[in-house]
């Protein structure tokens, strides 16, 4: 009863003492309000509108009238990288960083922008050295990523897996799966080099970082063919099945390549046939449609695609459903419906394109990493009509 007591006793001597902090704290804040050119509130209105050009014309006139301000410099700098005048940036940066009134955080800070000055401007060299000196600092972890970003841009696969396994979160499934695909650009290179041993052993590396990685199996498929084993080749792609039927449309060419080589072609179209009535594709199907005119089998090749216009109405489908019924049409009919083919072509390469899933960026042909965003495996591998019109 006697603490109860005394707290209620002490209460309002509580209430008196944060009364006059917050009056102290108030009061403070005012006077370095006032302290402040009126200049650079005008340039926080700028940017909270969105209006970066007149931000930076407000914030230039702050940092004149008060050129102490070292945040407001650190500002610009930022604000000239987002508009794309890198030398502004650069040597806004530069600046910084020879002052001797800059603390050794905020100096840390100044070298990375500047290294992110440099990366906008594609200067790599210049990057590299900078965020090279940041690794073993507070900004470690900021220093790797960009270094990676820069490993990726210059193709150096192997700094990139060296710097990627740094990190701290490396074992997450997305930087494992960017690490697969390291080795499978490693291999790639490896196998145009003719070092078939040397590109299995980077692909079996992919496969361990990422055991769903469906090139690390499209690529030792092409390793076996490389050497004449085609079978084998064969046995690899068909494993994509399993890891990821949508990308089958990617290796049929191969498989019918293969198929043909072992003298089996009948057999490979059969193979591709099987697929398309559980997966269906437009590479599959331009694949199955030229191999059966290759062979000779005009009907044939014209029902499968008008069967499969019936079951997937896109464009795209039709222009390949004119150019079936071009070669089974008599000679007398054949000038109007390639002229119908042509008109319909026009407007499909405008569809017939692949898009990233991370930024939307279009591409008529179909990467692995985005030239766009940079993402890793953000492509589906269907063209945006078929893709459309499947969601």
């Amino acid at each position: 009863m006697e603490i109860e007591l005394w707290w209620l006793l002490a209460l309002p001597g509580f209430f008196v003492l944060g009364w006059l902090a917050a009056r102290i704290d108030i009061k403070q804040l005012v006077n370095e309000s006032r302290a402040l050119p009126h200049s650079y509130f005008k340039g926080l209105n700028f940017l909270l509108n969105e209006q970066p050009d007149q931000a930076i014309e407000a914030f230039l006139e702050a940092a004149r009238v008060d050129p102490e301000t070292i945040e407001l410099h650190f500002t610009l700098g930022s604000l000239f990288r987002r508009r794309g005048e890198t030398d502004r940036a650069i040597r806004m940066h530069q600046h910084l960083i020879e002052r001797d009134a800059l603390d050794a955080t905020q100096r840390l800070f100044a070298l990375s922008e500047l290294g992110q000055d440099y990366l906008k401007a594609g200067l790599l060299d210049r990057a590299e050295d900078i965020f090279l000196k940041l690794r073993g600092t507070a900004l470690h972890e900021d220093a790797l990523k960009n270094l990676l970003e820069i490993y990726q841009q210059e193709k150096e696969w192997q700094k990139a897996i060296d710097i990627a396994e740094a990190l701290p979160d490396h074992a997450d499934y997305l930087w494992q799966k960017a690490v697969a695909e390291f080795h499978c650009e490693l291999a790639a290179n490896a196998l145009v080099s003719g070092k078939v041993d040397e590109a299995r052993t980077l692909l079996q590396s992919a496969l361990t970082h990422n055991r769903k990685c469906v090139r690390a199996l499209m690529l030792l498929g092409d390793c076996e063919l490389k050497v004449g084993a085609g079978e084998t080749a064969i046995e690899h792609w068909k494993r994509i099945e399993q890891y990821n039927p949508a990308y089958i449309g990617l290796v049929a060419e191969r498989l019918m390549v293969a198929h043909a080589q072992l003298g089996k072609k009948k057999d490979g179209i059969a193979l591709l046939r099987s697929w398309i009535e559980r997966y269906p594709s437009l590479d599959l199907l331009q694949v199955i449609l030229d191999a059966e005119m290759q062979a000779g089998h005009t009907e044939s090749a014209y029902k499968l695609v008008r069967d499969e216009l019936r079951r997937n109405p896109t464009l795209l489908g039709l222009e390949k459903f004119l150019e079936a019924q071009v070669a089974v049409t008599d000679e007398a009919r054949r000038p109007d419906l390639e002229f119908v083919r042509h008109l319909i072509h026009n407007h499909t390469r405008r569809v017939a394109r692949y898009r990233c899933d991370a930024c939307g960026f279009k591409a008529r042909q179909f990467y692995w990493r985005c030239p766009g965003c940079g993402g890793w495996e953000t492509y589906p591998p269907k063209r945006t009509e078929e893709f459309d019109i499947t969601v």
